[in-house]
């Protein structure tokens, strides 16, 4: 819901929104100093965008090798060594017996694979119209390809029916209705080189292309939460209007408060100091508040 008033706002302002295209291709001219990205829609046609910025929530990987002229193959070989933990979501519709009024709650127990439970009614009543009813999330970790990830539909949705049962959440057979998503690239891994990896890539598209903006969890390959992703998205236009970076999005979620680096910022990023800290109010009463002192 808060996504499609959003894209409403951006309809409202003239802005476009092209849904059921993929991205294929990112091709940046230098002496024009303009992009022109080329997608694709679900019948294969082709479309393409002439843009003076490019903001890229891809995974790093996947944008890399979408990138003309290429990147140098130190940065692509850092791109390609990128990881990615997925997980499969199998939505469970039953009964509700107010068992539990948590978003979510984390099973530990080593005799099921479920990893998480999430309980969409508790994130808002009309996630489940029928008052009577709750939907469980149960939450599957694994990686593209393997044996859950390739598993059928009906074989995880009887898998998560037995397991709910198992952590005495509710009885197979309460179970009326079930459905799974899969989410790809759902965590970027955090292993021994990839802090190394995406510096090579920053560098190289720092030097290469200077108006492509990495930004969320999966851009950036950072391990950020949904407001702190978002904020990086919301620093990232502040320095596109600017004309020049004012806030370091790569300190996001770094630091308590998001500071350039110095009181007088950093002479070798460019950086200049900010008299406030940018700051978020957040909460289910609280009204969305960003504050950036005065600039």
């Amino acid at each position: 819901m808060m996504w499609e008033t959003c894209a409403a706002k951006v309809r409202e302002m003239g802005g476009h929104i092209h849904m059921g295209q993929r991205v294929i291709g990112c091709s940046y001219d230098d002496s024009a100093a303009t992009w022109t990205v080329t997608s694709q829609d679900l019948a294969g046609g082709r479309h393409r965008t002439l843009a003076q910025h490019v903001i890229s929530s891809a995974p790093i990987r996947e944008l890399a090798a979408a990138l003309s002229p290429r990147l140098p193959e130190e940065a692509l070989g850092a791109a390609n060594a990128l990881r990615y933990r997925d997980f499969a979501t199998v939505m469970l519709i039953l009964k509700d017996r107010h068992l539990f009024d948590d978003n979510w709650i984390y099973i530990h127990d080593p005799q099921v694979k479920v990893g998480r439970v999430q309980n969409f009614k508790s994130w808002s009543p009309e996630m489940v119209p029928d008052p009577s009813l709750c939907c469980y999330g149960l939450e599957y970790f694994c990686f593209e390809g393997d044996g859950l990830w390739c598993a059928s539909d009906p074989a995880l949705i009887d898998q998560a029916k037995r397991e709910l049962e198992q952590i005495g959440l509710a009885r197979a057979d309460e179970v009326t209705d079930g459905c799974v998503v899969r989410q790809a690239k759902a965590y970027p891994v955090y292993d021994e080189k990839y802090a190394e990896n995406v510096a090579t890539i920053r560098t190289a598209i720092g030097v290469q292309f200077p108006s492509l903006h990495l930004v969320g969890r999966n851009g950036m390959h950072k391990y950020n939460n949904q407001d702190h992703a978002m904020m990086t998205a919301m620093l990232c236009v502040q320095n596109i209007l600017q004309g020049h970076q004012v806030y370091d999005l790569w300190r996001v979620n770094q630091d308590a408060e998001y500071h350039e680096a110095g009181s007088a910022g950093d002479q070798s990023t460019g950086l200049r100091r900010v008299p406030q800290a940018v700051k978020v109010k957040v909460g289910p009463h609280a009204d969305a508040a960003i504050s950036s002192g005065q600039d």
